[in-house]
């Protein structure tokens, strides 16, 4: 039988001069949520645009995300096991 499951991932962003950051939430079907955040700064003589700090920001929270939810899989795993995990990324 295949199960489908859902996640979701949220993303907010805060924008200040030439700083943004980005908040990222992931929820799991099993109640838990991780949270991460991202910053990026735009470079003095780089032109303002909106999206790309969005994107650039949005990237580094995912990808700390991403590790946090590896970390949560390893140790799902151990809980299991019994055995050190080392999930790969």
């Amino acid at each position: 039988m295949t199960q489908v499951a859902g996640m979701h991932v949220d993303v907010e962003f805060d924008e200040v001069d030439k700083r943004t950051r980005a908040a990222a939430l992931l929820r799991l079907p099993d109640g838990t949520e991780i949270r991460a955040k991202g910053k990026a700064v735009r470079h003095p003589d780089d032109p303002e645009q909106q999206r790309v700090g969005e994107e650039v920001a949005a990237a580094r929270a995912l990808n700390k995300l991403s590790r946090e939810l590896l970390d949560k899989a390893g140790h799902d795993i151990e809980e299991v096991t019994h055995i050190t995990a080392h999930p790969a990324m």
